[in-house]
Protein backbone atom coordinates (compact mmCIF):
# COMPACT_ATOMS: atom_id res chain seq x y z
CA UNK A 1 0.00 0.00 0.00
CA UNK A 2 2.96 2.41 1.08
CA UNK A 3 4.46 1.83 -2.73
CA UNK A 4 1.61 2.39 -4.50
CA UNK A 5 0.52 5.91 -2.66
CA UNK A 6 4.36 6.94 -3.37
CA UNK A 7 3.81 6.35 -7.13
CA UNK A 8 0.75 8.15 -6.66
CA UNK A 9 2.21 11.02 -4.82
CA UNK A 10 5.21 11.11 -7.38
CA UNK A 11 3.69 10.67 -10.60
CA UNK A 12 1.79 14.08 -10.01
CA UNK A 13 3.34 16.97 -12.43
CA UNK A 14 4.35 19.17 -9.29
CA UNK A 15 7.16 16.63 -8.20
CA UNK A 16 7.89 14.81 -11.58
CA UNK A 17 8.51 17.83 -13.60
CA UNK A 18 6.50 16.36 -16.57
CA UNK A 19 3.15 15.52 -17.72
CA UNK A 20 1.60 12.07 -16.96
CA UNK A 21 1.29 12.25 -20.96
CA UNK A 22 5.23 12.90 -21.37
CA UNK A 23 6.15 10.47 -18.60
CA UNK A 24 4.09 8.14 -20.54
CA UNK A 25 6.52 8.31 -23.22
CA UNK A 26 9.56 8.54 -21.84
CA UNK A 27 8.76 5.52 -19.85
CA UNK A 28 8.10 3.55 -23.46
CA UNK A 29 11.26 5.01 -25.31
CA UNK A 30 13.64 4.33 -22.56
CA UNK A 31 12.21 0.95 -21.03
CA UNK A 32 14.21 -0.94 -23.70
CA UNK A 33 17.27 0.87 -23.86
CA UNK A 34 17.11 0.41 -19.56
CA UNK A 35 16.78 -3.48 -19.89
CA UNK A 36 19.28 -3.79 -22.40
CA UNK A 37 22.07 -2.24 -19.90
CA UNK A 38 20.45 -4.14 -16.96
CA UNK A 39 20.71 -7.34 -19.05
CA UNK A 40 24.47 -6.03 -19.91
CA UNK A 41 25.79 -5.53 -16.66
CA UNK A 42 24.20 -8.89 -15.01
CA UNK A 43 26.34 -10.66 -18.25
CA UNK A 44 29.24 -8.86 -16.99
CA UNK A 45 29.34 -9.64 -13.78
CA UNK A 46 28.17 -13.53 -14.36
CA UNK A 47 30.77 -13.94 -16.49
CA UNK A 48 28.33 -15.34 -19.03
CA UNK A 49 24.72 -16.04 -20.27
CA UNK A 50 22.64 -17.11 -17.74
CA UNK A 51 22.45 -20.31 -16.57
CA UNK A 52 19.00 -20.17 -14.59
CA UNK A 53 15.55 -19.68 -17.09
CA UNK A 54 14.10 -15.80 -17.78
CA UNK A 55 12.30 -15.06 -14.32
CA UNK A 56 13.96 -17.05 -11.76
CA UNK A 57 16.48 -15.31 -9.05
CA UNK A 58 15.88 -12.41 -6.81
CA UNK A 59 13.47 -9.25 -8.21
CA UNK A 60 14.52 -5.95 -8.20
CA UNK A 61 12.66 -4.19 -5.48
CA UNK A 62 11.69 -1.19 -7.68
CA UNK A 63 10.76 -1.92 -11.50
CA UNK A 64 11.46 0.37 -14.40
CA UNK A 65 8.49 2.68 -13.64
CA UNK A 66 9.23 3.56 -10.07
CA UNK A 67 12.95 3.63 -10.83
CA UNK A 68 12.14 6.27 -13.57
CA UNK A 69 9.28 8.00 -11.02
CA UNK A 70 12.70 8.06 -8.66
CA UNK A 71 14.95 9.66 -11.19
CA UNK A 72 12.60 12.42 -12.44
CA UNK A 73 11.70 13.36 -9.04
CA UNK A 74 15.47 13.88 -7.75
CA UNK A 75 16.21 15.92 -11.11
CA UNK A 76 13.14 18.02 -10.54
CA UNK A 77 13.66 19.25 -6.37
CA UNK A 78 16.95 17.59 -5.75
CA UNK A 79 15.31 15.59 -3.17
CA UNK A 80 17.75 13.20 -1.09
CA UNK A 81 18.12 9.77 -1.88
CA UNK A 82 17.22 9.12 1.99
CA UNK A 83 14.18 10.84 1.67
CA UNK A 84 13.14 9.10 -1.83
CA UNK A 85 13.92 5.64 -0.02
CA UNK A 86 11.57 6.24 2.98
CA UNK A 87 8.18 7.10 0.06
CA UNK A 88 9.20 3.74 -1.35
CA UNK A 89 9.98 1.58 1.55
CA UNK A 90 13.67 0.76 0.12
CA UNK A 91 17.18 1.09 1.48
CA UNK A 92 19.03 4.56 -0.34
CA UNK A 93 21.42 2.44 -1.91
CA UNK A 94 18.41 1.57 -4.23
CA UNK A 95 17.87 4.66 -5.12
CA UNK A 96 21.05 5.91 -5.82
CA UNK A 97 21.35 3.06 -8.09
CA UNK A 98 17.97 3.76 -10.09
CA UNK A 99 19.14 7.32 -10.48
CA UNK A 100 22.54 6.31 -11.72
CA UNK A 101 20.85 4.10 -14.44
CA UNK A 102 18.30 6.33 -15.35
CA UNK A 103 20.08 9.75 -15.55
CA UNK A 104 22.42 8.93 -18.42
CA UNK A 105 19.39 7.64 -20.19
CA UNK A 106 17.77 10.95 -19.89
CA UNK A 107 21.14 12.69 -20.92
CA UNK A 108 21.82 10.50 -23.62
CA UNK A 109 18.13 11.59 -25.75
CA UNK A 110 19.42 14.89 -27.05
CA UNK A 111 16.94 17.79 -27.70
CA UNK A 112 13.57 17.85 -29.30
CA UNK A 113 13.15 19.46 -32.67
CA UNK A 114 10.51 22.40 -33.14
CA UNK A 115 7.81 20.45 -36.32
CA UNK A 116 9.88 17.39 -36.35
CA UNK A 117 8.62 14.78 -34.64
CA UNK A 118 10.98 11.98 -34.08
CA UNK A 119 13.99 13.90 -34.66
CA UNK A 120 16.39 15.07 -31.95
CA UNK A 121 19.59 17.34 -32.00
CA UNK A 122 22.55 15.53 -29.91
CA UNK A 123 25.57 18.21 -30.89
CA UNK A 124 26.78 21.32 -32.02
CA UNK A 125 26.86 19.87 -35.83
CA UNK A 126 23.48 18.97 -35.47
CA UNK A 127 22.55 22.77 -33.93
CA UNK A 128 23.71 24.60 -36.69
CA UNK A 129 23.01 21.93 -39.79
CA UNK A 130 19.73 22.44 -38.64
CA UNK A 131 19.79 26.33 -38.53
CA UNK A 132 20.84 26.01 -42.13
CA UNK A 133 18.61 23.71 -43.88
CA UNK A 134 15.55 25.78 -41.97
CA UNK A 135 16.29 28.78 -42.14
CA UNK A 136 16.39 29.07 -38.07
CA UNK A 137 18.40 32.52 -36.77
CA UNK A 138 20.16 31.18 -33.66
CA UNK A 139 19.73 32.48 -30.43
CA UNK A 140 22.93 32.26 -27.81
CA UNK A 141 23.49 32.89 -24.44
CA UNK A 142 25.68 31.52 -21.04
CA UNK A 143 24.39 30.73 -18.12
CA UNK A 144 25.92 29.72 -14.38
CA UNK A 145 25.08 27.62 -11.80
CA UNK A 146 26.78 27.24 -8.32
CA UNK A 147 28.18 24.06 -6.99
CA UNK A 148 29.85 23.09 -4.24
CA UNK A 149 33.54 24.52 -3.17
CA UNK A 150 36.48 21.77 -3.96
CA UNK A 151 38.10 21.27 -0.73
CA UNK A 152 41.86 22.84 0.14
CA UNK A 153 44.73 22.07 -1.39
CA UNK A 154 42.96 20.04 -4.23
CA UNK A 155 44.57 20.95 -7.34
CA UNK A 156 42.40 23.19 -9.79
CA UNK A 157 40.23 24.55 -6.99
CA UNK A 158 40.62 28.02 -8.54
CA UNK A 159 39.08 27.12 -11.54
CA UNK A 160 35.33 27.57 -10.70
CA UNK A 161 35.62 30.72 -9.42
CA UNK A 162 33.54 32.80 -11.81
CA UNK A 163 35.52 36.07 -12.11
CA UNK A 164 31.67 37.53 -12.40
CA UNK A 165 29.36 35.86 -9.58
CA UNK A 166 32.45 35.84 -7.23
CA UNK A 167 31.24 31.83 -6.68
CA UNK A 168 32.21 28.66 -7.56
CA UNK A 169 30.04 28.06 -10.94
CA UNK A 170 30.08 26.06 -13.77
CA UNK A 171 28.78 27.35 -17.12
CA UNK A 172 27.17 26.34 -19.73
CA UNK A 173 25.82 27.83 -23.31
CA UNK A 174 22.20 27.56 -24.53
CA UNK A 175 20.82 27.45 -28.16
CA UNK A 176 16.72 28.58 -29.00
CA UNK A 177 15.60 29.17 -32.17
CA UNK A 178 13.31 32.70 -31.95
CA UNK A 179 10.98 31.57 -30.24
CA UNK A 180 12.66 30.69 -27.00
CA UNK A 181 12.16 27.08 -27.90
CA UNK A 182 15.34 24.93 -27.01
CA UNK A 183 17.76 23.29 -29.40
CA UNK A 184 20.99 23.21 -26.71
CA UNK A 185 22.07 23.28 -23.81
CA UNK A 186 25.55 22.08 -22.64
CA UNK A 187 28.88 22.90 -23.59
CA UNK A 188 29.79 22.39 -19.96
CA UNK A 189 32.97 24.76 -18.67
CA UNK A 190 34.28 25.50 -15.48
CA UNK A 191 33.29 29.29 -14.41
CA UNK A 192 36.30 30.91 -14.57
CA UNK A 193 36.25 30.22 -18.21
CA UNK A 194 35.58 33.19 -20.17
CA UNK A 195 32.75 32.98 -23.07
CA UNK A 196 35.83 33.68 -25.68
CA UNK A 197 38.16 30.57 -24.59
CA UNK A 198 34.90 28.34 -24.94
CA UNK A 199 34.38 30.18 -27.91
CA UNK A 200 37.67 28.53 -29.61
CA UNK A 201 37.58 25.51 -26.87
CA UNK A 202 34.10 23.82 -27.93
CA UNK A 203 33.97 24.65 -31.27
CA UNK A 204 31.22 27.43 -31.84
CA UNK A 205 33.31 29.81 -33.76
CA UNK A 206 34.21 26.98 -36.21
CA UNK A 207 30.75 26.06 -36.87
CA UNK A 208 29.96 29.63 -38.16
CA UNK A 209 33.51 29.94 -40.46
CA UNK A 210 31.87 26.53 -41.93
CA UNK A 211 28.57 27.50 -42.57
CA UNK A 212 28.69 30.99 -43.67
CA UNK A 213 24.54 30.85 -44.20
CA UNK A 214 24.06 30.42 -40.11
CA UNK A 215 22.90 33.58 -38.36
CA UNK A 216 22.65 34.46 -34.49
CA UNK A 217 22.05 37.00 -31.96
CA UNK A 218 24.63 37.09 -28.83
CA UNK A 219 24.71 39.16 -25.76
CA UNK A 220 27.96 41.09 -25.04
CA UNK A 221 30.11 38.30 -23.53
CA UNK A 222 30.44 37.35 -27.19
CA UNK A 223 31.72 40.57 -28.68
CA UNK A 224 34.48 39.05 -30.31
CA UNK A 225 32.42 36.56 -32.15
CA UNK A 226 30.48 39.27 -33.74
CA UNK A 227 33.23 41.16 -34.61
CA UNK A 228 35.22 38.42 -36.42
CA UNK A 229 31.89 37.12 -38.13
CA UNK A 230 29.91 40.77 -38.64
CA UNK A 231 27.74 39.21 -41.09
CA UNK A 232 26.43 36.67 -39.15
CA UNK A 233 26.06 37.32 -35.48
CA UNK A 234 25.03 40.48 -34.22
CA UNK A 235 25.79 41.72 -30.46
CA UNK A 236 24.62 44.58 -28.27
CA UNK A 237 26.52 47.89 -29.29
CA UNK A 238 29.25 49.28 -27.11
CA UNK A 239 28.37 52.28 -25.29
CA UNK A 240 29.90 55.61 -26.42
CA UNK A 241 31.70 57.12 -24.15
CA UNK A 242 30.47 59.65 -21.66
CA UNK A 243 31.32 63.06 -23.76
CA UNK A 244 29.03 61.77 -26.53
CA UNK A 245 26.22 63.65 -27.42
CA UNK A 246 22.15 62.90 -26.78
CA UNK A 247 21.98 61.95 -30.03
CA UNK A 248 24.95 59.28 -30.24
CA UNK A 249 23.42 57.71 -26.88
CA UNK A 250 20.02 57.77 -27.85
CA UNK A 251 20.28 55.76 -30.90
CA UNK A 252 22.32 53.24 -28.84
CA UNK A 253 19.79 53.09 -26.27
CA UNK A 254 17.24 52.34 -29.08
CA UNK A 255 19.82 49.68 -30.74
CA UNK A 256 20.86 47.86 -27.86
CA UNK A 257 16.93 47.70 -26.75
CA UNK A 258 16.09 46.58 -30.18
CA UNK A 259 18.51 43.79 -30.01
CA UNK A 260 17.50 42.44 -26.75
CA UNK A 261 13.75 42.21 -27.28
CA UNK A 262 14.89 39.84 -30.25
CA UNK A 263 17.05 37.88 -28.14
CA UNK A 264 15.85 37.48 -24.73
CA UNK A 265 13.81 34.37 -25.56
CA UNK A 266 17.28 32.90 -24.83
CA UNK A 267 17.07 34.00 -21.56
CA UNK A 268 13.43 32.82 -21.48
CA UNK A 269 14.78 29.32 -21.93
CA UNK A 270 17.38 29.44 -19.50
CA UNK A 271 14.91 30.50 -17.28
CA UNK A 272 13.17 27.28 -17.96
CA UNK A 273 15.96 25.55 -16.76
CA UNK A 274 16.21 27.30 -13.34
CA UNK A 275 12.49 25.80 -12.93
CA UNK A 276 14.62 22.77 -11.51
CA UNK A 277 16.12 22.44 -8.63
CA UNK A 278 19.72 21.13 -9.69
CA UNK A 279 20.33 23.94 -12.17
CA UNK A 280 19.78 26.73 -9.53
CA UNK A 281 22.04 25.17 -6.81
CA UNK A 282 24.10 21.89 -7.81
CA UNK A 283 24.65 19.85 -4.42
CA UNK A 284 25.67 16.83 -5.92
CA UNK A 285 29.32 16.09 -7.05
CA UNK A 286 30.81 18.25 -9.76
CA UNK A 287 31.75 15.00 -12.16
CA UNK A 288 27.66 14.36 -12.80
CA UNK A 289 26.85 18.06 -13.46
CA UNK A 290 27.21 17.55 -17.09
CA UNK A 291 24.46 14.25 -17.10
CA UNK A 292 22.21 16.36 -14.82
CA UNK A 293 22.16 19.37 -17.32
CA UNK A 294 21.79 17.12 -20.40
CA UNK A 295 18.68 15.06 -18.88
CA UNK A 296 17.35 18.07 -17.56
CA UNK A 297 17.44 20.36 -21.08
CA UNK A 298 16.51 17.14 -22.93
CA UNK A 299 13.00 17.26 -21.04
CA UNK A 300 12.53 20.84 -20.82
CA UNK A 301 12.97 20.78 -24.75
CA UNK A 302 10.47 18.24 -24.95
CA UNK A 303 7.89 21.05 -23.40
CA UNK A 304 9.35 24.24 -25.52
CA UNK A 305 9.27 21.64 -29.00
CA UNK A 306 5.25 21.56 -28.65
CA UNK A 307 4.78 25.57 -28.88
CA UNK A 308 3.50 26.15 -32.28
CA UNK A 309 5.49 27.95 -34.82
CA UNK A 310 4.31 31.56 -35.11
CA UNK A 311 5.17 34.61 -37.93
CA UNK A 312 7.93 36.67 -36.16
CA UNK A 313 6.84 39.86 -35.05
CA UNK A 314 9.06 42.77 -35.92
CA UNK A 315 10.60 44.97 -33.81
CA UNK A 316 10.77 47.81 -36.67
CA UNK A 317 9.52 51.43 -35.37
CA UNK A 318 6.25 52.46 -37.60
CA UNK A 319 4.66 55.56 -38.16
CA UNK A 320 1.73 55.96 -35.96
CA UNK A 321 -0.32 58.92 -37.97
CA UNK A 322 0.56 60.50 -41.08
CA UNK A 323 -0.65 63.75 -40.09
CA UNK A 324 1.47 66.58 -39.64
CA UNK A 325 0.77 68.75 -36.68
Amino acid sequence: MKLTWARTACSLPALSGVSRAHFGELLGELAGPWEAVRQSSLRAARGGPRRRAEGAGRKPKLVFFDRLLVALVHLRHQMPHAVLAELFAVDRSTVSEAIRQVRPLLAARGFAVPDRAGLRLNTLEDVFAYAEAEGVELRMAGAETQVRRPRAGRPGRRAFVSGKRRQNTIKTTTFSDGQGRMLLSGVVRPGRMHDQTDLRTEGIAEQFRTRPRVKARVDSGYQGLAKEFPDQVSAPPKKPADKACDGDTYAWRETRRRQSSARICVEHSNAELRQWAPLRRFTGRRETYAETHLAIAGLVSDRSAQRATRRQTSTELVLVSDTVW
